[in-house]
């Protein structure tokens, strides 16, 4: 068996394991009044606005709006259904109809609206094997970075400038937008990644304490106890415990603690959920709770988390 560490080392490993190899669907100017849906697939999905301003809205009930400017790279790992638009009220038709009705030019654009403002979008996907099972299970189901992240902004703004304004297309434009996006979702995950205490576990790891840790990760605000743990993957409560501690390096619990915070700095650094609201979704009881917590194990509040990534 072998053992997880949630400590540096661990990010270097989780990068070199990520390898993004794009699908850009399109290159998109939708000029006002537009909309588009996407359903659930296990594809995961993203858009990048070159321009203008778009809504996402998720088919979630957990925070499902988000608003987007140019510069901003939305991800979405679990391929999760959602909706972009300009705004509440817009046709919502499937992007598949839309670019059958609106076939991509050879420089790989499509056009698509009303004629009014417009907003400049690159539709995408890439393979679900960008990332190993255990790292996309850390993942929440929207992840917003970019033009009001300090983190980004230094070189992301630069590059979705030049994409911006690139008229007319140059020859090869689609290949290159694609490396490009490359290193837009690797930075993005690697951002990510680089908040949290990366866990993983070997794929030879044992089984039943690897099942549990998916449970755990897949739903870290649920009441888990050792005794539910244990049941649910068909052992002891004295069993489970030392094959988890021996797999994981510590106990049930401390390790579930660990995954909440990761949970919440993901939540933080990536969404406009209140704390209160997000102490509540990750098994918290109220936010003075969760504070404290986090303080504990980042070394600053919450608040001050945030603030370095939206700065």
């Amino acid at each position: 068996m072998h053992r997880v560490s949630p400590r540096a080392d661990d990010l270097s490993e989780a990068l070199r394991a990520i390898n993004v190899r794009s699908v850009v669907f399109c290159r998109s100017d939708f000029t006002a009044p537009w909309g588009f849906r996407v359903d659930e697939t296990a594809m995961p999905k993203f858009h990048l606005v070159l321009r203008g301003a778009a809504d996402l809205v998720l088919d979630t009930t957990d925070d499902p709006h988000h608003h987007l400017v140019g510069g901003d790279v939305v991800l979405l790992p679990h391929g999760t259904g959602h909706a972009l638009t300009d705004r509440p009220g817009s046709p919502l038709p499937d992007l598949d109809d839309i670019l059958v009705d609106h076939p991509v030019d050879d420089a790989g654009r499509m056009s698509y609206g009303g004629g009014g403002a417009m907003t400049t979008v690159v539709c995408g996907g890439f393979g679900a094997d960008a990332l190993p099972d255990e790292l996309i299970e850390q993942l929440p189901r929207v992840l917003v970075l970019g033009s009001r992240s300090g983190v980004l902004n230094r070189w992301l703004h630069p590059m979705t400038a030049l994409l911006a304004d690139e008229a007319p297309p140059l020859p090869g434009n689609a290949a290159v937008l694609a490396k490009v996006v490359d290193v837009f979702l690797t930075e993005l995950l690697r951002q990510y990644l680089g908040s949290q205490h990366v866990l993983r576990v070997s794929p030879d790891s044992d089984a039943p304490i690897a099942t549990a840790l998916r449970m755990m990760r897949a739903n870290p605000g649920r009441l888990w106890t050792v005794a539910r743990l244990a049941h649910a993957v068909g052992l002891s409560r004295t069993a489970f415990a030392a094959r988890f501690r021996h797999a994981v390096g510590e106990p049930p619990m401390t390790h579930l603690t660990r995954l909440r915070l990761n949970s919440g700095a993901g939540y933080l650094s990536t969404t406009s959920r209140t704390i209160g609201n997000i102490a509540r979704e990750i098994g918290y009881d109220n936010e003075a709770s969760f504070s404290k917590a986090f303080k504990r194990t980042y070394g600053r509040s919450p608040g001050a988390f945030r603030t370095e990534w939206t700065a």
